[in-house]
């Protein structure tokens, strides 16, 4: 492992961990998945719901204006989330602006990846006090 990998590591954690509490501050209950992306069965980042919804969350920090998903990352969000009975969701931590909550959906397609821009989030996403209060 290297140095940038450790550091893109921690902060996702950390992201993760910072979006665990803000559900459990606004009254709904929410987990980390362990293993989540190193495990052969499909796994979100994150589970949060409340007595009528449940997401199923793959969460992302980033310092750039683009943050990047592979198809398969794609794929099994949408395949563990009709599974598991819950709304998928892409939350984005923008540095500086705070988490967006997107539907797969909403971002474009590449080549070879999907990519949820700044300005894509902007228009389509929902901050959480949006997601929490729909």
């Amino acid at each position: 492992m290297g140095i940038g990998f450790g550091r893109r590591k921690s902060k996702g954690t950390t992201a993760e961990r910072d979006l665990i509490h803000k559900f459990w501050a606004a009254g709904w209950a929410a987990v980390r998945v362990a293993g989540s992306g190193s495990s052969q069965f499909p796994s979100p980042d994150l589970l949060a719901g409340n007595s009528t919804r449940k997401f199923a969350i793959e969460a992302k920090a980033t310092a750039d204006n683009n943050k990047y998903f592979t198809e398969q990352e794609i794929r099994e969000l949408a395949y563990f989330s009709s599974k598991f009975g819950a709304h998928p969701l892409l939350a984005i931590k923008f540095d500086n602006r705070g988490w967006f909550f997107l539907n797969i959906d909403d971002l474009k397609k590449t080549d070879k990846n999907y990519v949820a821009s700044f300005k894509i989030a902007e228009l389509y996403g929902l901050k959480f006090e949006e997601l929490i209060s729909e």
